[in-house]
């Protein structure tokens, strides 16, 4: 499995819902016009696609100096536990640099992978 990772293409709306509902993470997925919304109006998302698949997509706000919220880390179900998730993030922290603070707030089913992947409660 050949896994391709990507900082400058926004997925189709229809393909992150998609990524959303098969990976478990609780978004308003039934609103296709307030997902959209939500990725107009962020400036950092990482992509993973297995072919032309979307597999994995984090979804942040940042002003690449000071802080960037990841809001959305979402993998999908098959594909957990193979590393996305952890490489989404490492791409998110470099596009972002050392400078830059990574803040997340994480729903309870989430509290036990960060710690995981390097994060402090």
């Amino acid at each position: 499995m050949e896994i391709i990772y990507r900082t400058d293409i926004r997925p189709d709306t229809d393909q992150i819902i998609d990524v959303y509902n098969s990976s478990g993470i609780k978004r308003p997925t039934a609103d296709k016009q307030r997902i959209a919304k939500m990725y107009d109006n962020s400036n950092l998302i990482v992509t993973a696609w297995e072919n032309d698949r979307l597999i994995g997509i984090s979804r942040s706000l940042t002003d690449f100096c000071y802080c960037c919220y990841l809001s959305d880390l979402a993998v999908r179900i098959d594909y957990q536990s193979s590393g996305i998730g952890r490489k989404l993030i490492e791409l998110t922290k470099s596009e972002i640099g050392e400078q830059t603070a990574l803040i997340l707030l994480s729903a309870p089913t989430a509290m036990d992978y960060y710690p995981k992947v390097g994060f402090q409660k």
